[in-house]
């Protein structure tokens, strides 16, 4: 280009050039130029009549040899930084304008900014590892971070060392800590579980919920709780109890098979659930050292099951025989 062209008012894609700086880029003289969203950016004119450069950045350039539309990020967190609009591209390579919790305006790749190598606008500080954010003592749930590590998870995001308020040491990625995917070193789920327990009512090894919310099974081919196909396609039935199982024989059609298991299921989980209500209606109002412990067990002679229970002692006559 002609060292004297004048570029004064003209108009360059969404650019109007208002005037020279006095400075060169490469050879080339730099302009000051206006963009129609109200922008001014300093550009070389070769860039300018080569057509690479015709925005602030404003519109992202089109780049449809690269196959797909780009992803768009809009809104999205990465690290400290969240993703506002989509820049011309550079070198092949997405762009995105971000703005990090500090309040700065930060340009990054999108690969980068998925990938994790970029996480703030530089303002984070540096604590012995390049990029590391400083969470030294801040408290996770349970965990409370100590002290960054070497590692490095396939984003990039580093492992801490936490200490959990139950002792344990144990190394997790910043990500899964700022993110809420880890609360403690699993002390907390155990806890949780065991508080689950303790609300469960037990009687000689069964669990009284257990038996009211059955449901059907999916562990076994026939889909049914006790119910078993056969390699013969045939059914076999069984029911368990207080840790024994009965066998209820083999049938011919699945709706047998379910009709017999139901059947069982009225006999013996039933009637111990009405037995367990009924004694704790009448047991709980006394003190510990007078109540009666409740009696039910099974036996199982030919095809009849035998109950042997003191659930007597605390109905009603009229409910006697409904036990």
């Amino acid at each position: 280009m002609a060292r004297g062209l004048d570029l004064t008012g003209k108009r360059f894609g969404s650019l109007i050039v208002l005037d020279r700086t006095g400075q060169s880029q490469g050879g080339y003289p730099l302009w000051r130029c206006r963009c129609d969203c109200g922008n001014e950016v300093i550009v070389a004119s070769r860039r300018l009549r080569r057509g690479t450069v015709t925005s602030c950045g404003c519109t992202p350039k089109p780049t449809a040899h690269r196959g797909p539309k780009a992803e768009d990020l809009t809104g999205r967190r990465f690290g400290s930084l969240i993703a506002l609009r989509q820049l011309e591209s550079r070198g092949g390579r997405t762009r995105w304008l971000c703005q990090c919790d500090c309040g700065k305006l930060h340009a990054a790749a999108a690969h980068e900014l998925k990938t994790g190598k970029v996480t703030s606008c530089g303002c984070r500080r540096k604590i012995g590892l390049r990029g590391i954010a400083d969470i030294t003592g801040r408290r996770f749930g349970r965990l409370v971070a100590l002290s960054p590590t070497e590692r490095r998870d396939k984003k990039g995001s580093v492992y801490w060392l936490c200490r959990c308020d139950c002792g344990n040491e144990l190394e997790i990625t910043e990500n899964s800590l700022v993110y809420g995917n880890y609360r403690s070193c699993g002390c907390l789920k155990q806890d949780l579980q065991r508080e689950i327990t303790n609300r469960l009512h037990r009687v000689d090894g069964t669990c009284v919920e257990w038996l009211e919310k059955r449901k059907h099974r999916s562990d076994n081919r026939s889909g049914f709780r006790g119910v078993f196909l056969l390699h013969t396609g045939k059914y076999r039935v069984s029911i368990g109890f207080k840790k024994q199982r009965f066998y209820l024989g083999v049938f011919a059609t699945f709706e047998e098979a379910v009709a017999a298991r139901l059947e069982a299921e009225e006999k013996i989980h039933n009637a111990f659930v009405r037995a367990y209500y009924l004694w704790r209606e009448r047991s709980d109002p006394l003190p510990e050292e007078e109540r009666t412990p409740l009696e039910f067990s099974v036996e199982k002679k030919g095809d009849e099951f035998i109950i042997i229970s003191n659930a007597e002692l605390f109905a009603p006559p009229s409910e006697e025989k409904a036990l």
